[in-house]
């Protein structure tokens, strides 16, 4: 990340980096390795690391139109080369050498853009700086030649499927769906990402996302493979099922990694690696580990202890997180911006506490054990009954975990219909989206004793994000039907199809009179759950929402 705390690299690191099967990654380094250096072949800077890469960057628009490892060609598809976004266009492009180091500076309007190679090192270090809205810039990719990595993973989409949704999402003979969009992962679930064949590895190493927005849980479209060629993405902004603003200023490093197969070293990810070298190299909103500060806590009391809990910092200008220890709840979050932040604690992905921490350059912000109000907690609330769990996702739900890698409608997903029974496994039977068109209306059955049926209730539903404004109305025994809710605030693009849940946690509360219950006990009483929403389209598309809890409060 940049200005990652400098601290030297010593023989265990080496060993780490020999290990992990890294080609060209060395640590340690003659000062020049043989054929480092640079030349100007009248279009292009061509760059050899003295490894075995060498790559060239354009002098007129600062597109990366080359990526020779071991003698061959892995950059390009469809005539298309690597660059910011579909290609910056005319640019301003510079390069020096300072020693050890080869930085190419690439200027488009407010944007600046930067390519460092290192001697004796199969890697690319980059950094953007997207200084405001005026230069659109929400991604880098890594274009690389069809054949390279062939694979049919579920962002894949080889074998010429059927388009089913938009222009991006496939379906496969055999009724599986692809997309670039099902990357299955959080943005906190990945170093790294990329192909590996025939002893070759290419990878995108992330950076830090401290300008990205969205925090640790959000998901994007990280990586795609079709019979044209793949592409690796690093994400500055993207805007599908966005929670934030965007952010501005420099983002990076993120690598670009040749390994001889194996995964990059773990030196090269968010968190560990260290740039000193970088240091007064004159990039642009650059900030060294001289600059920046830490947050730590001593524990956190109040847990669940069947859940990880996260801690999150963010502000306008940047966003941070880290995990917290099982044991006792202990964080450490570095490398750290300074400026005041609100300071989040997750259970799962629900927030459950936050207060203010500030920011000191290279000091430490100390806090001593932060306890959670047990009323922070929907799932402390005594319930007579609830499906699934609060812990801010769909887990658990029937055909939620599917759903961050395939289309709704992929041939693998269970029925989006049936009623559910309390008592009778009713998490796993409740389906994990519900839409206005596809299974709005589904049923719940439930026993009430009599001293329950005598009083009013509070029925709480969770979501954890909607499409088109989808809302939960509720029936209960065609008796009483609860007011339409207002919308709360959410995303308003493509979600629930496209591989996310993530969007903001809203808790619907419905007081139930007394009136409504069945006063016999041996019969069931019915909650009807209805989507309602003046917006959408239709099927999968039209108005939806994501579970994350369902409980009828004692």
């Amino acid at each position: 990340m940049p200005g990652a705390m400098n601290r030297p690299v010593g023989r265990r690191a080496v060993v780490l980096a020999a290990t992990a099967g890294v080609v060209g990654t060395a640590l340690a380094r003659p000062a020049h390795a043989a054929g480092f250096g640079y030349t100007d072949d009248g279009s292009d800077y061509v760059v050899d690391t003295g490894a075995q890469l060498v790559f060239k960057v354009s002098k007129s628009t600062g597109d990366l139109t080359s990526l020779v490892y071991r003698g061959t060609e892995y950059q390009g598809y469809g005539g298309q080369n690597s660059h910011i976004e579909s290609g910056l266009g005319a640019s301003t492009v510079s390069i020096r050498q300072s020693g050890s180091t080869i930085l190419i500076s690439v200027r488009h309007g407010t944007l600046k853009h930067y390519y460092a190679a290192r001697s004796g090192e199969n890697n690319v270090y980059l950094w953007t700086n997207k200084a405001d809205a005026s230069v659109s810039a929400t991604r880098y990719i890594v274009r690389v030649k069809k054949g390279a990595f062939l694979n049919d993973e579920p962002d894949s989409y080889t074998y010429a499927p059927t388009t089913i949704e938009a222009s991006d999402v496939f379906r496969k003979s055999d009724g599986q769906t692809h997309s670039k969009h099902y990357s299955r992962r959080r943005v906190m679930d990945y170093d790294h990402i990329g192909w590996s064949a025939g002893g070759v590895g290419l990878w995108m190493v992330r950076s830090n996302h401290e300008k990205a927005s969205g925090g640790p849980f959000y998901r994007s479209l990280l990586r795609h493979q079709s019979a044209d060629g793949g592409g690796l993405y690093e994400i500055l902004y993207y805007g599908q099922n966005q929670t934030e603003a965007q952010r501005f200023g420099l983002q990076g490093p993120y690598v670009i990694a040749f390994t001889d197969g194996g995964a990059p070293s773990s030196a090269l990810f968010p968190g560990t690696l260290t740039t000193p070298w970088a240091d007064s190299l004159g990039i642009a909103g650059y900030v060294p580990a001289s600059g920046r500060g830490r947050v730590a806590g001593v524990g956190i009391s109040g847990r669940n202890t069947a859940y990880p809990y996260t801690v999150g910092l963010a502000n306008a200008a940047a966003q941070y997180w880290g995990p917290a220890r099982a044991s006792d709840g202990f964080f450490s979050v570095s490398g750290v911006l300074p400026g005041t932040y609100t300071l989040t604690v997750f259970k799962g992905e629900l927030a459950v506490y936050s207060t203010s921490v500030s920011v000191s350059a290279g000091g430490t912000t100390t806090l001593n054990t932060i306890a959670i109000p047990s009323s922070n907690d929907p799932s402390n609330a005594g319930a007579i009954w609830r499906i699934g769990d609060w812990n801010g996702t769909p887990a658990g739900f029937k055909n939620a975990d599917l759903m961050t890698y395939a289309h709704p409608s992929d041939a693998r997903a269970a029925s989006w219909t049936g009623n559910v029974v309390v008592g009778s496994g009713e998490t796993a039977a409740f389906p994990c989206y519900l839409w206005k068109d596809v299974n709005s209306g589904i049923l719940v059955y439930f026993k009430l004793t009599a001293a329950q049926a005598a009083a009013a209730h509070t029925l709480r539903i969770g979501v954890t994000t909607a499409y088109a404004n989808g809302r939960p109305q509720v029936t209960v025994n065609d008796t009483w039907t609860s007011a339409i809710p207002a919308p709360p605030t959410q995303p308003d693009t493509r979600s629930l199809t496209n591989g996310s849940y993530r969007g903001n946690n809203h808790t619907f509360t419905y007081s139930v009179p007394a009136s409504a219950w069945r006063a016999d006990t041996s019969q069931y009483n019915v909650l009807r759950i209805d989507v309602v929403s003046g917006s959408g389209a239709s099927g999968f598309l039209s108005a939806g929402t994501a579970i994350d809890a369902i409980d009828l409060l004692a």
